[in-house]
């Protein structure tokens, strides 16, 4: 796969990284297969599901594992409480974040490739593009029922806890996107799969960079986790309390969280976001300190 890109590279090196790209390719197209199937029977927000496949697609055999570890549901009727636990929350959150953001992302990373933009410039537009992507549609337009359909209104409400989670997102991934394989150009032409193989990792290290923010954004009910939908059926009072902790939706509806009146965020959400760019900056800190920046 790379040995024409890599040049004078030892053979066995070579060798090692192929049998190792063959086989996570092939573990992930098995688990993109399971997911997409399998979670068509799991009672969860449409978009929430094309975010556990397009996770999938990012992390392979590790988005599976957390899709049934978090969200499948274990037997008929327990997926409101299974997924109330709030490790399971925030694990929904940031897979939304990064599924989201992670789009806009790869796209920006293949541009910057193809018309060889400066590192710092590739990453530019990789934050751009990942967070407009992951702010404007997949946040504020897919989840625009929870602001009561008023998509105006969802952006005003997603701005911040996209910001914070982005920022977190791609401190980390910044790290292994410009170290990785930083002097081999097969890792940074698309056209060879080591390139999508070094995004794929650096997707994943930015998401447990962006697991802690996201916890507290959860925990500050400044963002969603984990939701069910299920088909419409009379409310029984005896269970109807019950619901809210996995953000039970019947009939496809869903929350209203313009209309909940949420605590004072704590640490406020103006520290957070300072310690948001502190790990940007950091992740750009150590790429430099390393000359993964440079070029």
């Amino acid at each position: 796969m790379i040995r024409a890109a890599m040049g004078s590279a030892e053979e066995g090196e070579i060798m090692i990284i192929d049998g190792v790209m063959i086989l996570w390719f092939a573990l992930t197209a098995l688990s993109v297969a399971f997911v997409a199937i399998d979670i068509r029977t799991t009672p969860e927000n449409p978009v929430m599901k094309w975010g556990f496949i397009l996770i999938t697609l990012y992390s392979g055999p590790f988005g599976a594992f957390f899709y049934v570890l978090g969200c499948r549901e274990p037997l008929p009727g327990l997926h409101e409480q299974y997924v109330s636990a709030r490790w399971r929350q925030v694990l929904g959150s940031t897979m939304h974040c990064v599924a989201g953001d992670g789009i806009g992302i790869l796209v920006g990373a293949a541009i910057g490739a193809a018309i060889a933009l400066p590192v710092l410039a590739d990453l530019g537009l990789e934050y751009i593009l990942g967070f407009g992507f992951g702010w404007t549609i997949f946040q504020a337009l897919f989840m625009r029922d929870m602001a009561g359909g008023d998509y105006g209104k969802s952006l005003r409400m997603t701005f911040v806890a996209e910001l914070l989670s982005m920022n977190c997102l791609m401190g980390g991934m910044i790290v292994v996107s410009t170290l990785t394989w930083a002097g081999v150009p097969a890792a940074h032409d698309p056209t060879y799969p080591l390139f999508w193989f070094r995004m794929s990792l650096a997707l994943m290290f930015g998401f447990i960079v962006a697991f802690p923010m996201n916890w507290w954004l959860v925990s500050n009910h400044l963002k969603h986790g984990m939701t069910t939908v299920r088909p419409a059926q009379p409310v029984d009072a005896g269970t109807a309390a019950g619901d809210m902790a996995g953000m039970k939706m019947e009939g496809g509806s869903s929350l209203n969280m313009a209309a909940v009146k949420a605590p004072t965020p704590h640490p406020p959400v103006s520290l957070m976001a300072v310690v948001s760019f502190v790990v940007l900056a950091a992740g750009l800190l150590i790429s430099w300190a390393f000359g993964g920046l440079s070029g």
